[in-house]
């Protein structure tokens, strides 16, 4: 069976919001290393044990919504927010060329595990893991970033 803190569901199929409105990220820009746009932030997954987001699902290419494909990426690979961007240490390529998403796969370990192996970043769930939190801000202490609580509504 598959560790609890490995499940990961969209944080808007959930009844929970982030503690701090100003860390929703959903409809911001991503870009990569380089400057150049990967795509839009759709949604934040969260793990079910700890409440904490883990990945950013990105939509890029499309036309009018139509056609986009997801990526997602680990939130350790983000580098920068600001009001209406988020920026990540990976390059275009790079992000092109991670994982497919397969909605059969989308809440099993080995899909996540391959990610964070992909990325080169250890999964959330094993020992000693210590992410200094999200958005990207050296002053917060992990418990305190991207922490998730019940209530409210996305608006």
């Amino acid at each position: 069976m598959a560790d609890e803190r490995a499940t990961l569901v969209r944080l808007s199929d959930s009844d929970r919001v982030l503690a701090d409105p100003a860390e929703d990220v959903r409809g911001r820009k991503v870009r990569d290393a380089d400057g150049e746009e990967l795509g839009t932030v759709e949604e934040l997954l969260v793990d079910a044990g700890e409440w904490r987001i883990r990945f950013l699902r990105v939509e890029h290419g499309g036309i009018l919504g139509f056609g986009a494909t997801p990526s997602f990426i680990p939130v350790e690979a983000v580098k920068g927010v600001s009001d209406d961007e988020v920026t990540v240490d990976q390059g275009r390529q790079r992000v092109a060329g991670a994982p497919r998403y397969d909605p059969d796969l989308v809440d099993q370990q080995p899909y996540y595990e391959s990610l964070y192996g992909y990325y080169g970043y250890p999964p959330f769930w094993t020992p000693g893991y210590l992410y200094s939190g999200f958005p990207y801000h050296p002053s917060r202490r992990p418990a305190e970033a991207g922490e998730v609580r019940h209530g409210g509504t996305r608006g």
